[in-house]
């Protein structure tokens, strides 16, 4: 099993707190870190019963993940998740490139999703009701830009097209980066076999759905001639949870649980941190 950790900087962007708890992150032995997303907010916006304080700081994430990468050495970096619809494929194809570049390989944990506002998909031009095809489109074009050679490449889309472009550089040592979706919604699913290399379901599901769902990502892989046994599957989990609950989620064919603390303070975060790595033997995995 691997284990990852979130950062939300829920008291406003700190960089010499992002750099401590990165830093703090790594020298536990966690595998990555993540980070959410999220363009815009607005009053009113939310998820079900739940509103969004639309104050809540939302910092981009590829950026502070690049700030986090020049601080530290062996972390793999993770979004949780990047709204792709609201991403232009082109420019996102160099900005994860040239992060994957300059940290040496690390920018292999990107999860890519949907968005559920619809306040956020006006904001940044998009029709809602498009976002799907938009991210299924997307991360073709994302695959086939770092795939591309200096003859170039070619797309005709409903949303994106090109001629003959190149797009350099290239992800480190690798042909394409990793895609992994996350969802909540069997639609997301399928997307994860037929498209990605890892599924991150999130939401309150319940476990009937969550295991349906991540069968029906096996069910589509295989059913466009992919390996499902390649699939990743990522799922949410406590900072406290037991051993036991580690050894049901890998039975369930989990490969990776994120855990975020549960203190605010940065050294509160890291004696739990420290606590998560020392119970599950971090530092030595």
């Amino acid at each position: 099993m691997k284990f990852a950790i979130n950062y939300f900087p829920a008291d406003g962007l700190a960089p010499d707190r992002l750099v401590a708890y990165a830093r703090h992150a790594e020298d536990c032995g966690f595998e990555g870190l993540y980070l959410p997303e999220h363009t815009v907010l607005y009053p009113g916006a939310g998820y079900g019963s739940f509103e969004i304080p639309p104050s809540l700081p939302y910092p981009d994430p590829l950026d502070c993940l690049a700030f986090a990468a020049a601080a530290t050495r062996r972390i793999l970096l993770g979004t949780a998740v990047l709204l792709l619809p609201y991403h232009h494929p082109v420019v996102l194809a160099k900005r994860l490139a040239t992060i994957d570049v300059l940290s040496k390989g690390r920018m292999r944990l990107l999860t890519v999703g949907l968005g559920t506002l619809p306040g956020e998909a006006q904001a940044m031009g998009v029709d809602f009701n498009t976002r799907g095809r938009r991210t299924d489109e997307a991360i073709n074009v994302l695959r086939l830009l770092w795939q591309g050679d200096e003859k170039g490449v070619s797309f005709d889309g409903e949303f994106f097209g090109f001629d003959h472009i190149t797009s350099y550089p290239k992800p480190h040592g690798v042909t394409h980066l990793p895609i992994h979706v996350g969802g909540s919604s069997r639609a997301a699913a399928r997307r994860a076999g037929q498209r990605g290399d890892g599924y991150f379901p999130g939401g309150a599901l319940t476990p009937e759905e969550r295991a349906a769902q991540w069968e029906l990502a096996k069910i589509a892989a295989v059913e466009a001639g992919r390996d499902p046994g390649a699939l990743e599957y990522t799922r949410w989990g406590t900072i406290d949870m037991s051993a036991e609950q580690v050894e049901d989620l890998a039975a369930q064919g989990v490969t990776r649980i994120m855990v975020a603390p549960s203190a605010r303070e940065l050294e509160q975060q890291r004696d739990e941190m420290s606590a998560f790595a020392e119970r599950f033997s971090l530092s030595a995995s």
